[in-house]
């Protein structure tokens, strides 16, 4: 039997990736979105806080389970900046490009060698608003800040994260590829398997 559950957010770029990690699930996932429903101000200060509060929020909001996630990207040079504040790192209501512009200018005068970064993702399960068992994955994806935009695809801060492995940025990925690496793919595949586990759905 398909179970319907909410995807806290309203972001289709990643409604498509979180819907192609739960291909095999038996899940009816519907972004929150389709029922005219906004993100709660975000208030945490981790990752994993932030998807909670969306999670929670939607499942209370539509008394239904929900899936939520928050993720962000942490420069070293910038000493973990922009974290949990990367969708608003060129300020409330930011676009993509704004927030990468103001990255590219903040890292003008770094080195190469020290453009390192990585992705963090927290991905949540709720059964409901008042669940004390919610389940939650993490997981980061390292790479390096290039100087300019890459590729075409993606979204956020793809076009200048640079993954060493595939020699591409996000943007150049295809949906497939970027899934096996990325902090978002890696995180739901992990909150996926722990699904599985039938004591979730009790």
């Amino acid at each position: 039997m398909t179970q319907r559950v909410i995807l806290a957010t309203g972001n289709e770029s990643k409604v498509k990736e979180i819907r192609a990690i739960f291909d095999d699930f038996a899940l009816e996932l519907l972004p929150q979105t389709a029922f005219g429903l906004e993100s709660p101000e975000e208030t945490g200060r981790t990752f994993v806080e932030n998807a909670l509060q969306k999670a929670v929020f939607a499942a209370t909001q539509l008394g239904v389970s929900a899936i939520a996630d928050d993720s962000g990207i942490a420069v070293d040079a910038l000493n973990g900046r922009p974290g949990v504040w990367s969708a608003r790192y060129a300020g409330q209501g930011a676009t993509d490009d704004q927030n990468v512009d103001r990255l590219l200018y903040e890292l003008r005068h770094v080195p190469d060698e020290k453009r390192t970064a990585c992705f963090h993702c927290a991905a949540v399960f709720v059964h409901s608003g008042d669940d004390k068992r919610a389940v939650i994955a993490e997981a980061i994806w390292r790479g390096k800040i290039l100087r300019e935009r890459r590729g075409i695809g993606g979204f956020g801060y793809d076009p200048v994260f640079y993954d060493v492995g595939s020699m591409k940025t996000g943007a150049e990925m295809s949906r497939e590829e970027k899934n096996i690496v990325s902090h978002r793919g890696k995180a739901f595949k992990r909150l996926r398997d722990l699904m599985e586990d039938a004591t979730v759905w009790i």
